[in-house]
């Protein structure tokens, strides 16, 4: 594409996993069940190790949902080794209308993540956490960003294994059925960062009521399109939505 060479790595045509995108405070989040967030783990991990210049990562359209608050579009989602892969704007565009035909299977290796999972989960209890990453990640080379209609992100090989570990015990502490992991970059702030990965238990349950909240609103008379105007009305009609699915005791 582009003059350039690239070697996609997509997911397997039956993989249940599913994701979202969306842009909130100024961050940049990754949205999904437990299942698809310990999947994103293992592709952040595998590719923290790959050699081949050129190397894609690309979570494609066939597993993009609406994003669970409002049902605004999600983006397809590009994991890019900064040490090997240059992505230009114009060459994101393109591959976020790509859906890209199976050439083959491959193995995705993540020997390792499993034991440094563990030793993080031991260091933060033993309140000696920061000495699991020490030095401290290169973050010189990251980026979280949008290039056209994909969400990019972008880290060398240390930082990518961070954010896969992080990501993979994310689940460890949560608060009614929600979690998340910062993906801290060069931009980092108090308080901010530069993306986030958030899951949900009720994921897909929020995505269909987000949906048909939308739904049920663009079909009444007079009401607006801009995303500024409808999301807060879909966020409020989700309530009633949900209201509805509740059974009545038997």
């Amino acid at each position: 594409m582009d003059g350039r060479d690239y070697r996609l790595i997509t997911l397997r045509p039956g993989t249940r996993a599913r994701f979202s995108t969306n842009f909130y405070h100024d961050t940049w989040h990754i949205l999904s069940d437990p299942h698809g967030t310990l999947l994103l783990s293992r592709l952040l991990w595998g590719l923290s190790y790959q050699r081949q210049p050129g190397t894609v990562v690309l979570i494609d359209r066939r597993f993009i949902d609406p994003n669970p608050f409002d049902a605004e579009p999600g983006d397809p989602i590009a994991l890019i080794p900064a040490n090997l892969t240059h992505l230009p704007a114009r060459t994101a565009n393109r591959l976020s209308r790509l859906v890209v035909p199976p050439a083959g299977t491959i193995r995705w290796h993540t020997w390792g993540l499993d034991l440094a999972a563990h030793e993080w989960r031991t260091q933060r209890s033993a309140g000696t956490w920061w000495r699991h990453f020490h030095p401290e990640p290169d973050a010189r080379r990251a980026e979280i960003t949008q290039q056209g209609n994909l969400l990019s992100l972008r880290a060398s090989p240390s930082l990518l294994r961070q954010w896969a570990v992080h990501t993979t015990t994310m689940g460890d502490y949560s608060h009614h059925g929600m979690s998340y992991t910062e993906l801290h970059g060069p931009r980092w702030e108090l308080c901010r960062a530069d993306g986030e990965v958030q899951t949900f238990t009720d994921y897909h349950q929020q995505v269909s009521v987000a949906k048909i909240s939308r739904r049920e609103l663009l079909a009444t008379a007079d009401t607006p399109t801009h995303p500024e105007d409808i999301c807060p009305l879909v966020w409020s009609h989700n309530d009633a939505v949900r209201s509805r699915r509740v059974r009545a005791p038997a």
